[in-house]
């Protein structure tokens, strides 16, 4: 009997492509045993011991290396069996693709179509290029801006320092105000989740008697309507935020501004999607009335606040990125905050409702982190000649952009459309536009900017662990600098990017990258999917245009 082990270092193949070539290699007369695997520690243990191959002569193996052994009765049928393996090998390379993991379905039903790589350098460059040539003569200055404000977003340190409620902290918030995520917008231009979103805090709030009366109302101009950007909040998805709702209170150490959000309403949270069924009005007043003083209380109970920037780092190193991907995150803040819940004077079983909750819901944090954003990324504006975004926002109809050089401005275009996959039922036709605050992380080079720490979100959004990785490389080519703090493992702790600079949007065509989850089109349904989305390019080249015309 003659045994080969043949080892071919760094050549990945899938299970099934191997399976299939160690069947075709059985068929070869004259061979009696084949065992084909990848250098794993379970293959190894399989083929070593159980099969009887000896191992021992070669190197450490790793998960990349492919280990064939072949037993046949002479030289002749094992060469034969091994240039089967190679052949088969070579012919199945990239056939068998990962399409679909776990609920979701990929839109579109493309089962049975090849995968095709996202290109993130696809966009169109926008028309600016006169613009641009513009601020080439006043590039020392804009650099030197630039430093300055990237250099605030570097220095900031957010910190957790209470739970308020919306109309005692945000400037003139009044009983019929309510804020709303993305740039301004009236009634007549909400889409169906902001919509539901209004109707959900009317109700909540008191301020109508039934759905059809928040519209009446709304329709009146019984409401004020207000970007929570503009007020200091911010809230995901719809973002809407009423006068007594609980607000996250956190404060920019190294600045003293602070930023608010409100307060996850769980895994899916309807009500920022535009649901406003009577349980969706139950759990807000459930939030307002029971969990908001109780984590208040937990929070004045802690030696000192809870710090965002190092959590989000801890996190980062766990797999997170802190928009769509946030169970790291959860876990520590509830770790953090765990002890100080159980000296809370409350019901113990409203202690007990309040543990369970935050434990059991991944996006609790999602919250903290965007309030962790905004009090990052307001330090940063107002910086005269700069060309660093401080503001990335949506609407549902608008997507909207603030630029640190322009002040408080908003540049608009229409709101992308979401590539998703969907929620069984549901398809491209049923998703709203994109919408929410929460590419506040994405300003502040989280979220689909730290893609490549969190190979996982790629189920969520629909992409390849491949593209998740290129997606963050290529946001260094529209970045000003890499966070000193947000570090990325899988890229030997390389800084995040950081600093979006519409000047090298405008000029390379490349988009921002971000995760989001997706609304249904319709007032009332909520969630039904998540992916990614590349915002419409002509706001960064209306900011670099508005800055050029200032500088003429």
């Amino acid at each position: 009997m003659v045994e080969r082990v043949t080892v071919r270092r760094g050549a990945f193949h899938d299970p099934v492509t191997l399976m299939a070539a160690a069947e075709e290699a059985r068929a070869v007369q004259g061979v009696t045993h084949v065992a084909v695997g990848m250098g794993e520690p379970l293959n190894l243990t399989i083929i070593g011991l159980r099969h009887g191959y000896d191992l021992a002569g070669e190197d450490a193996l790793g998960p990349d290396d492919l280990v064939v052994g072949l037993r046949a009765d002479s030289d002749a049928a094992a060469e034969d069996a091994l240039r089967v393996v190679e052949r088969a090998l070579a012919e199945r390379r990239g056939v068998y693709e990962v399409m679909d993991v776990g609920p979701y379905v990929f839109a579109g039903d493309l089962r049975g179509t090849p995968v095709q790589r996202i290109d993130w350098r696809a966009a169109r460059p926008a028309a600016a290029e006169e613009e641009l040539a513009l601020l080439e003569a006043r590039d020392e200055a804009i650099t030197r801006a630039n430093d300055v404000a990237v250099g605030r977003m570097q220095d900031a340190r957010p910190l957790v320092v209470g739970v308020a409620v919306a109309r005692d902290v945000l400037p003139g918030m009044s009983d019929r105000t309510l804020l709303h995520a993305g740039p301004p917008i009236e009634w007549a231009d909400m889409t169906g989740p902001m919509r539901g979103a209004v109707i959900g805090a009317a109700l909540f709030e008191g301020l109508a008697d039934d759905a059809e009366d928040a519209v009446r109302q709304a329709e009146a101009g019984a409401f004020e309507f207000a970007p929570g950007h503009e007020r200091c909040a911010l809230g995901p998805m719809a973002g809407v935020i009423s006068a007594s709702m609980p607000v996250w209170t956190v404060e920019n150490d190294a600045h003293g501004n602070r930023a608010y959000c409100t307060l996850s309403e769980g895994l899916g949270g309807p009500f920022r999607f535009g649901a406003f069924d009577p349980s969706v009005i139950e759990r807000l007043h459930w939030l307002r009335a029971v969990l908001a003083p109780i984590a208040g209380s937990a929070l004045e109970r802690l030696p000192a606040p809870l710090d965002l920037r190092s959590i989000t780092a801890s996190a980062l190193e766990m797999g997170d990125e802190v928009h769509n991907r946030n169970p790291a995150a959860t876990s520590l803040v509830f770790r953090a905050l765990a002890p100080a819940l159980m000296d809370v004077d409350a019901p113990s079983t409203d202690i007990v409702d309040v543990a369970r909750y935050m434990a059991g819901d991944d996006f609790l944090y999602l919250n903290l982190s965007m309030a962790g954003g905004k009090a990052t990324a307001d330090a940063a504006s107002g910086i005269a000649d700069s060309t660093i975004v401080t503001t990335m926002a949506r609407n549902g109809t608008e997507f909207g952009l603030r630029m640190s050089g322009t002040g408080d401005r908003w540049f608009t275009g229409p709101s992308s459309r979401i590539h998703a996959i969907f929620h069984p039922g549901y398809g491209h036709d049923d998703a709203n536009p994109d919408m929410g605050d929460s590419t506040i992380t994405e300003t502040t080079g989280l979220g689909g900017f730290s893609w490549a720490a969190a190979p996982a979100i790629g189920h969520f959004a629909g992409v390849s662990a491949e593209d998740v990785m290129r997606a963050t490389l290529t946001m260094y080519d529209i970045t000003w600098a890499e966070s000193a703090h947000y570090r990325i493992p899988a890229l030997g702790y390389r800084g995040s990017p950081l600093g979006i600079d519409c000047r090298k949007v405008a000029a390379t065509g490349i988009a921002p990258i971000a995760d989001t989850g997706v609304a249904h089109r319709e007032a009332g349904v909520g969630k039904v999917g998540g992916g990614f989305v590349r915002p419409p390019m002509a706001p960064f080249a209306a900011a670099v245009q508005a800055l050029a015309a200032g500088a003429a």
